[in-house]
């Protein structure tokens, strides 16, 4: 990074926002300060947030992401059908007492036990999401604020030079 004085980030603020270099929120002056330095705005907001992960958070997007799969929903009816099946018809053809008789009191414990513990996990997982939507919007919006400022600039200038082109026009015509 370049160093810029003081008095030019303030006289880009004012030229471009029409507004008082102070009178800016502290994200909209880091803004300001990287269009003056011509520094990329622009990161990757997921390394950011990814790196910041504890090991719990970690662990749980990945129970949500596999709790939410066709894969965790193609195991988890064979075992509901597997369990069914072997309360009702295999022990009684061998004919021995189920360990499960039909209402299938166990399994619906089990199926209660997975459904209390997965649903805080999905509920942590999607505040997390959020949280990283939240920072993917603010980042946006510094991007498309420094687009905005250099956009801006861009006109000042080709403004300044139509109006040099004008002047010189004029010149030639006078003569």
């Amino acid at each position: 990074m370049t160093s810029v004085p003081a008095d030019a980030v303030k006289l880009l603020a004012k030229r471009i926002l029409e507004i008082g270099y102070e009178d800016l929120p502290e994200r909209e002056r880091q803004v300001i300060e990287r269009v003056a330095k011509r520094v990329a705005v622009s990161r990757d907001v997921n390394i950011d947030y990814d790196t910041s992960r504890t090991f719990g958070e970690r662990l749980s997007d990945q129970i949500a992401g596999f709790g939410g799969s066709w894969t965790f929903i193609i195991i988890f009816l064979t075992a509901v059908v597997s369990w069914t099946v072997v309360n009702t018809i295999v022990l009684s053809r061998w004919g021995a007492q189920p360990f499960d008789p039909y209402p299938f009191i166990l399994l619906n414990l089990f199926l209660s036990l997975v459904a209390a513990i997965q649903a805080p996990i999905i509920m942590m997982s999607q505040n997390r999401q959020s949280a990283k939507d939240r920072l993917q919007a603010s980042h946006d919006y510094e991007v498309n604020l420094k687009a905005e400022i250099e956009i801006m600039a861009l006109h000042e200038k080709l403004d300044e030079l139509r109006a040099k082109e004008l002047a010189e026009l004029l010149r030639a015509i006078r003569r």
